[in-house]
């Protein structure tokens, strides 16, 4: 059984809605347990609400610790200025242990993102890469398995690197397109851990023989 974790960051609630359709894609894949998890708020409680930040979000708080007991990680973190959120980046921080341990090397990492504009999510994506190269991770963007990746109608979130909403955008003309994405990107890398899972077992078999 591979596991899959989504973990993701979320202020006003288009990352908890982006990581609810990663996690249904990865879940459609047979063979895959899939968590659900985000990182902590760093603001304090008054500040946050005062900015209108969604704070009842059902997923549970994750640890950095347990980044390792997965064999695939999927990230969502909204664009602040091409970039992850402070939010996200404090957890990353906290993963040091990990990377001197080697606890993530070999395992699947994916980003996803929401922005404010078009494009606006392309160097979040890849920027955050750089994390996860630094902790040995196989790095996965979003294939073209469905043309609608290309639609180049008004303005789009996701590209080959990730799925990507462009949140509150008044003219984003068919935000579910962005969802489908979402879910496709999470069933790909559902469909990918289970690959790696079974080829170590088969190395594990031959060495036995």
């Amino acid at each position: 059984m591979a596991k899959v974790l989504v973990l993701y960051y979320s202020m006003y609630g288009h990352m908890e809605t982006m990581a609810n359709s990663v996690a249904e894609g990865a879940r459609s894949v047979a063979g895959v347990e899939v968590d659900l998890k985000r990182v902590p708020e760093t603001m304090p409680e008054d500040v946050a609400r005062e900015a209108g930040a969604k704070l009842d979000q059902a997923a549970p708080v994750a640890s950095p610790e347990e980044l390792a007991n997965y064999d695939a990680i999927l990230f969502g973190s909204p664009t602040r200025f091409g970039n992850m959120t402070a939010q996200m980046r404090n957890f990353l921080d906290q993963t040091g242990g990990l990377w001197f341990q080697g606890g993530l090397i070999g395992k699947i990492g994916s980003v996803f993102t929401s922005t404010g504009t078009n494009h606006g999510s392309e160097t979040t994506i890849t920027s955050f890469w750089n994390t996860l190269a630094h902790h040995g991770m196989l790095i996965s963007g979003l294939p073209m398995k469905d043309p609608r990746i290309t639609n180049t109608e008004g303005p789009r979130g996701s590209t080959f690197y990730g799925a990507a909403m462009i949140a509150g955008h008044e003219h984003n003309p068919d935000p579910e397109i962005d969802l489908a994405m979402a879910k496709l990107q999470g069933q790909h890398v559902a469909e990918l851990a289970v690959r790696l899972a079974n080829s170590q077992i088969d190395a594990e078999a031959t060495a036995a023989d």
